[in-house]
């Protein structure tokens, strides 16, 4: 039995360089990161902007630790939900 082949030209695509990112080439942070269950999700250049965030989280999903860690002062601050 003699089995036939097809071969299938792909177009030419543009070849572009994929941008690297590695350790001597890190992403830039803000000051205040907001943590979910100790996971940096983002960072903010301001607290009020990152504990909005972090408020939005915590009342759609209020059993995860929510926090703001300040990168400047090593301070994290846990995110509670006000008292009803």
């Amino acid at each position: 039995m003699t089995r036939a082949t097809k071969t299938i030209n792909m177009p030419e695509v543009a070849q572009f360089a994929p941008e690297q990112f590695d350790q001597r080439k890190r992403q830039v942070l803000g000051q205040f990161r907001l943590q979910v269950d100790r996971q940096t999700k983002a960072s903010f250049a301001t607290f009020e902007e990152a504990e909005e965030a972090a408020m939005v989280i915590k009342k759609g999903h209020p059993k995860l630790q929510v926090a703001i860690y300040d990168g400047v002062q090593s301070v994290n601050k846990l995110i509670e939900l006000p008292a009803a």
